[in-house]
């Protein structure tokens, strides 16, 4: 009875003295990653307002505030007893598996650098990535953050991004927007693209470019017309859907009747 009670003793002895120890790295990891995310916050303002390029400062954000939360940890690793040199020693004993582990994470990392780099894509920029279509919004230390035209926020990392075709769709400052007409095969093509011309020439937010108006095929029940205006990255869609109206009004208003509608296939996704 007495052992039994001489180690419980123990034990309580070493939970006392352990106690504020781990309460204080539990304190300063809890306040550290506070003071570290607001940090990064005001870090990043900073940057907003001295006009940095815009694709740096997610980036130098997300960097820093993981730099600060590293700091912190060693930080309550010594409140609570563990020295800094045997944690030092530690990490660099384990670097090894470490990174091996996170091998593709560092790979994401370097992806990252590169894009800031060599600009393949910016922010703001309309792109077409893996299969996905949207404005960048962020280029963090790993990741990539894309909206989509319908509203989805797609996170991809860098290594991802970096491993296959990247459609960059704002590079060039405008965009060809490729519409089909079908036209009766009784009706004279020149009339039919003098009605078109005129049509477009209604289009706001169409580019002076000189639009593409040419017979493409001839199938089974009329004549398929290519129509090709442009328009900027941020007017694609405006120009796409106001054609389609304005060609319309004009070939009803002509008194031309199409008997067969050609669905037109959009070749970038909603900007």
């Amino acid at each position: 009875m007495d052992i039994q009670s001489t180690e419980l003793q123990s034990i309580w002895n070493l939970i006392l003295s352990w106690s504020p120890k781990v309460a204080g790295g539990i304190l300063v990891l809890l306040v550290g990653f506070f003071i570290a995310n607001l940090a990064g916050r005001i870090f990043g303002k900073s940057l907003h307002q001295s006009k940095m390029d815009a694709d740096l400062i997610p980036f130098l954000t997300s960097l820093i505030s993981t730099l600060l939360k590293f700091l912190v940890i060693l930080t309550a690793a010594g409140v609570v007893g563990i020295e800094i040199t045997a944690f030092a020693a530690l990490l660099a004993g384990a670097g090894l598996a470490v990174g091996a582990a996170l091998s593709g994470t560092l790979g994401h990392f370097a992806s990252g650098v590169m894009i800031l780099i060599f600009k393949p894509y910016k922010v703001g920029d309309l792109v077409e990535i893996q299969g996905i279509t949207g404005r960048v919004e962020e280029i963090q230390v790993f990741n990539t953050v894309i909206n989509t035209d319908d509203n989805k926020r797609v996170i991809m990392p860098n290594g991802i991004a970096t491993s296959g075709v990247m459609t960059n769709l704002s590079a060039n400052g405008k965009l060809r927007v490729d519409i089909q007409v079908a036209m009766p095969y009784e009706e004279d093509f020149d009339t039919i693209k003098s009605i078109i011309s005129v049509a477009l020439q209604n289009v706001k937010d169409r580019l002076p470019d000189e639009p593409t108006i040419a017979i493409s095929k001839f199938a089974d029940s009329n004549v398929i017309i290519d129509v090709r205006p442009y328009a900027t990255d941020n007017t694609y869609w405006a120009v796409y859907y106001e054609s389609h109206k304005e060609i319309k009004k004009a070939l009803k208003k002509a008194g031309i009747r199409v008997p067969y509608p050609i669905e037109s296939e959009p070749p970038v996704g909603r900007g």
